[in-house]
């Protein structure tokens, strides 16, 4: 949630920064109602002054006296009027939160123009992708990839999207999964294990609701199943106030995420490209706002060791404004080289959120300089996404005979050096 004191302030620098991202947001609405809100609160103060007044005066009167009589009347109608302007309030502070919940995040100033996935920058390539593969294939056409990743079986079973990992397949997964939380526990991170549902409260913090509910998948209990740990992740400091000497605190987690991915098709979906159940370990930051964007460029930095360690060829994209999320100020996206399918595939997205999170999560910390609640920002990124990573080391890595070879530094965490097949 943006500050609403700056859409009061500078409602055009306001609607700048969203056409920088290229959404449409009534904003008139939005300010019309903070408007008609802050009277409404104005009305009802008032009317508790009066209430206040009244009480004071009838206490200064005889009980019984034709005057105090009078006043416990004023009283009783104030008291009425008090009533029924709060229900009014009530109503339109809903309206007034509901639609600043609408109102994306600004992008930072360093945020490039553009509208489309070709706008965003290559802000730096790592490792050889034009090397020649001569064995390189998409993963899903190496002979024997069925008998460890079964997609007919799971879409049997539950639908497209739901694949089987099995044997060496399962393993593989699992090491990948142990060597990104190993790793990022070494660089400071402190793993958590959370929930994998989330209710509505801690998917509107984060930005998922009102944004994202068609790509969610919701229980008849109202639980979300999450689309990535940041939900519950971050909701672990909701409503808490931590102290300035704590910041920041970094935590990492493992969980399977789930996604609807509804509109998605062609040729980006095949294998294991794109899942509608993969696991993911998050990193997750709350940091001082005067140290925000040093830390994610830290964040950015633990992702990327992880590829280096891999030896994945990759690229790191600045995202411009057209192609950000709704709720990020800044992001980062890493691509790894497939070289079968010879492409680039997204397996982390670093992204800065400022004070949006913390605003709707109301995640403070107490200033040690005023000793009043400020609001932390919140930073994540994906450390990393196991299918395209995958996917990236069963094509890279294909050897004439049909075997993988496995990273050296995979080796210790899959117990093999090389991945087969047969």
């Amino acid at each position: 949630m943006i500050d609403p004191k700056l859409l009061r302030d500078s409602p055009d620098l306001v609607r700048a920064a969203i056409a920088k991202k290229h959404l449409v947001v009534d904003l008139d609405s939005v300010v019309a109602l903070d408007t008609a809100w802050r009277a409404a609160v104005q009305d009802v103060e008032n009317l508790r002054a009066s209430q206040k007044a009244a009480n004071n005066a009838m206490a200064a009167l005889p009980k019984g006296t034709p005057e105090f009589q009078a006043k416990v009347a004023e009283m009783k109608a104030v008291s009425a009027q008090v009533k029924e302007r709060e229900v009014a309030l009530k109503d339109v502070e809903e309206k007034w939160r509901q639609a600043l919940l609408a109102v994306p995040n600004l992008p930072h100033a360093s945020v490039p123009e553009g509208r489309t996935p070709e706008d965003n920058v290559i802000q730096s390539l790592h490792g050889n992708h034009e090397e020649p593969r001569p064995h390189a294939l998409p993963h899903w056409e190496i002979a024997g990839f069925e008998r460890l990743y079964d997609f007919p079986r799971g879409a049997k079973v539950t639908g497209a999207g739901f694949p089987f990992f099995i044997g060496d397949g399962a393993r593989l997964v699992r090491a990948l999964l142990n060597f990104f939380l190993d790793e990022d526990v070494r660089a400071g991170y402190t793993e958590v294990s959370p929930p994998i549902f989330v209710n509505a409260a801690s998917a509107t913090a984060t930005g998922q609701l009102p944004d994202k509910e068609g790509q969610m998948y919701e229980t008849v209990d109202k639980l979300y199943a999450v689309p990535t740990a940041e939900v519950p992740l971050t909701n672990f400091f909701r409503d808490e106030i931590l102290e300035e000497a704590v910041l920041p605190v970094l935590r990492c987690a493992y969980t399977p995420c789930f996604r609807r991915e509804a509109g998605s098709y062609g040729k980006d979906v095949r294998g294991l490209n794109r899942l509608h159940q993969f696991d993911k370990v998050e990193l997750l930051k709350w940091v001082h706002p005067s140290a925000s964007y040093d830390e994610l460029e830290k964040l950015r930095l633990d992702a990327e060791r992880l590829l280096q360690k891999l030896e994945l060829p990759y690229r790191v994209l600045l995202m411009c404004g057209g192609d950000m999320g709704f709720g990020q100020a800044k992001k980062y996206d890493l691509e790894v080289w497939a070289a079968g399918q010879k492409r680039w595939l997204e397996v982390s997205s670093c992204s800065n959120f400022e004070a949006f999170q913390a605003r709707r999560a109301q995640i403070r910390f107490r200033s040690k300089e005023t000793g009043k609640p400020e609001l932390v920002h919140t930073l994540n990124g994906s450390g990393l996404a196991v299918p395209r990573v995958l996917a990236a080391l069963l094509e890279n890595n294909l050897q004439p005979d049909g075997r993988v070879r496995i990273p050296t530094a995979l080796v210790p965490h899959f117990g093999k050096e090389f991945l087969s097949f047969q």
